[in-house]
């Protein structure tokens, strides 16, 4: 089965957008770029990819999703603060080529 992501974005104010995706440079750089000008992310100029976690499937990542984004925000935090306490944006560690088309 196909990899897919669980990921956290956010913006200069510390807000906080849960996603999943098969393809997170990709899905990342239609964040960054504001692809879809009405979504939230967009209106809310999320271009901070602060946490993502490599699972197993689709399946697996829509679930993880759907947990996190019942947590709350305390714990949403934690778990950027753990591995990335000053909520450096992690995109440009992502093999951005990978997914060109």
């Amino acid at each position: 089965m196909p990899n897919a992501y669980v990921y956290i974005v956010s913006n200069k104010s510390h807000r906080i957008y849960i996603g999943w995706t098969s393809d997170l440079p990709a899905r990342f750089r239609e964040h960054k770029t504001k692809a879809y000008p009405q979504s939230f992310t967009a209106r809310y100029n999320f271009d901070r990819l602060v946490w993502f976690d490599m699972v197993d499937s689709s399946e697996t990542a829509q679930e993880r999703e759907r947990k996190m984004k019942h947590w709350t925000r305390a714990q949403k935090v934690a778990l950027i603060q753990e591995k990335n306490p000053n909520w450096l944006d992690l995109s440009p560690r992502l093999d951005w080529s990978a997914s060109l088309v």
